[in-house]
């Protein structure tokens, strides 16, 4: 049985045929890149814009069908279409290959990344003011892994980004912090802020007893340098704890 994703490639598939169950049956709504490039991209819907990303449906469903029958798996919630995995998309949805799994990770890649250059060059000479400015720096690398990853941002005396470093990369649940890692990198940097950032891939925003734990541990170092620990994050799709806004760190 062939899959899906190489239905194209088969030579007993009529060209035609194939072009007339794809396109030619569409209505003008149903056809993104005609609108693209009459309206602009951004009028398109996002089921229009997956539809463009796929290029191509598969027998008896339209691009167009397959892309809404996805969005529709996740509440049409992008945030949530960004957390599967490539794997996941292959194996949940018929029409879904790996080709086009790939093409999909790389978009929202994509955009993440440009985000962050955004975002980077817009605050890159401004201090750092409270939580919820170390969060817009920092979502976009978290709040929609599957993962747990562990950060540390190390700030200047007038509170300016000088260095962000992943000190530790684990599973869904845990991931290891070395306390002497986080603070070689901050005597490196000559820094006199740490903010500790890391996520719940769980979405509870919530600290456990061990983030509790290496809070107090990269406090106390710390103090013994000369630096201070301004706040430790924790990240999550729906939004973000701070130590600091909770009076959790003298």
């Amino acid at each position: 049985m062939k899959h899906p994703d190489y239905i194209e490639l088969d030579a007993e598939v009529d060209v035609k045929q194939r072009s007339s169950w794809l396109v030619k049956d569409m209505s003008p709504d149903d056809k993104p890149r005609e609108k693209a490039l009459a309206n602009g991209i951004e009028t398109l819907s996002s089921t229009e814009l997956l539809a463009i990303i796929f290029g191509s449906g598969m027998r008896g469903k339209s691009v167009v069908d397959l892309s809404r029958e996805i969005l529709s798996g996740v509440d049409n919630r992008l945030d949530r279409l960004a957390q599967m995995s490539i794997q996941s998309l292959s194996n949940r949805y018929a029409g879904i290959g790996p080709a086009k799994a790939i093409s999909l990770a790389a978009a929202i890649e994509l955009g993440r990344r440009c985000q962050r250059e955004i975002e980077s060059n817009r605050d890159k000479d401004v201090a750092i003011t409270g939580s919820s400015s170390i969060y817009r720096e920092m979502r976009h690398n978290m709040e929609n892994l599957q993962h747990e990853e562990f950060w540390a941002v190390f700030l200047s005396r007038s509170n300016k980004i000088i260095g962000k470093e992943r000190i530790s990369k684990g599973g869904v649940a845990m991931t290891v912090v070395d306390v002497k890692i986080i603070m070689k990198s901050a005597l490196d940097r000559l820094a006199s802020g740490i903010v500790l950032v890391h996520n719940h891939p769980s979405g509870n925003k919530m600290p456990s007893g061990q983030d509790d734990n290496i809070t107090q541990r990269v406090h106390d170092a710390a103090k013994l340098f000369d630096m201070k620990l301004l706040d430790h994050l924790i990240i999550t799709s729906s939004g973000f704890y701070s130590y600091h806004d909770e009076g959790k760190l003298n």
